[in-house]
């Protein structure tokens, strides 16, 4: 194994990081989550045109045929500018598919997700917010009659990029056993599907209520039905993608509170010198590249070794989860009492934090499948 970037990782890294600073730089993310949407559609236009949403789609399917790795490297820049966008729920919906469907039925689903041209996202979650196979209720019946296909009812909570996706992935029930779970794609205009926007503390990350109530379709919609294993396929990579993102929150939450303490004079001298402040600061920047180390073992699982994915997946998510909940109290903490205000962007990543904390799984959540997975 490689432990180096390749020089076309370290280009797209640079590349991101360029059009970032230069289009969504924390004044434009403030009015950009002003829009209805939560998200400016001339700059997603704008990254689909470089091909980020189908940067992990086989180009067979009009994408670009990368891994893992490199979406990694593309969300953690996004996560460390804030940068409101439907880019981790469409990634995340395309690779459910392609992972899930027969190659027909992929590229029919995800070519319009890897050119941009529609939004997807995942729905997984219900009101009893238990993230596993025996916490999906909402219904996939027979149609019946001289009919075929499916017929879902039911409502998913906390969905990301609800109001905006055009499709959605969402995960039914068949039956009564763990295996009698399959994932479906239904399209934003079939009859019954509604969604409703959630208030959520970070408004860069618009999440929803999906509602689907006699919601009609074809046997097409269905994807290769792989019950509980394809449960916790979906889990794996969404809380992979969502740990790269907190690990870019967490990389700019540090990089601002840094400066702050250079530019902040007490006492006649800059607050960084203090062992008070210096020392948390020093602390967060090892647990960061920790944390990096443990997330790209995991996104190099994900692409070369199937095996391993679910143990360092879950060890990147729950080390990343608690540094970013410690650095989120931190940086505010560190700015004194400006660090609650609206107009400073400190309480921008604390509010990221609360986000990214419960997303796929909170930190004991992947703990305990660490623990039950021991050395595997």
């Amino acid at each position: 194994m490689n432990f180096g970037f390749t020089e076309e990782q370290e280009l797209l890294r640079s590349e991101a990081r360029k059009l970032l600073d230069a289009d969504a730089p924390m004044d434009a993310v403030r009015k950009h989550v002003e829009l209805p949407e939560g998200f400016s559609r001339e700059l997603w236009k704008k990254i689909s045109e470089l091909g980020w949403p189908g940067l992990i789609v086989p180009e067979a399917c009009g994408g670009a045929g990368l891994g893992f790795v490199d979406l990694t490297v593309l969300l953690e820049e996004t996560g460390r500018s804030l940068f409101p966008s439907p880019l981790l729920s469409t990634s995340l919906a395309a690779s459910v598919i392609l992972d899930l469907a027969a190659e027909d039925q992929a590229r029919r689903f995800v070519e319009g997700l890897a050119d941009g041209s529609r939004i997807g996202t995942v729905a997984l979650l219900e009101a009893n917010d238990h993230l596993a196979p025996s916490g999906v209720a909402l219904r996939a019946r027979p149609a019946g009659g001289d009919g075929q296909g499916y017929v879902l009812e039911g409502e998913k909570r906390f969905v990301p990029d609800a109001d905006a996706a055009d499709l959605f992935v969402v995960a039914a029930r068949k039956g009564e056993t763990e295996d009698d779970v399959g994932f479906f794609v239904v399209d934003r205009g079939a009859p019954g599907l509604t969604t409703a926007n959630l208030p959520c503390m970070d408004t860069t990350k618009r999440q929803g209520t999906l509602r689907l109530e006699g919601v009609r379709v074809g046997e097409g919609a269905l994807l290769e039905s792989q019950g509980a294993h394809a449960f916790e396929r979906v889990l794996l990579r969404g809380a992979a993608l969502a740990t790269a993102e907190m690990l870019g929150a967490a990389d700019g939450a540090l990089a601002l509170t840094v400066r702050y303490a250079k530019e902040r004079i007490q006492f006649g001298q800059p607050i960084g010198k203090f062992q008070g402040v210096k020392h948390p600061l020093a602390e967060h920047h090892v647990a960061i590249e920790s944390g990096k180390s443990l997330l790209y073992y995991a996104a190099w699982a994900l692409d070369e070794s199937p095996e391993e994915a679910p143990r360092a997946v879950s060890m990147a998510k729950a080390y990343v989860t608690d540094a970013l909940s410690r650095l989120g109290l931190d940086v505010v903490g560190l700015h004194g009492g400006i660090g609650y205000t609206m107009e400073y962007d400190a309480q921008l990543y604390l509010k990221r934090s609360k986000w990214a904390k419960p997303f796929f799984g909170d930190a004991d959540f992947h703990y305990d499948r660490i623990a039950k997975l021991g050395g595997r």
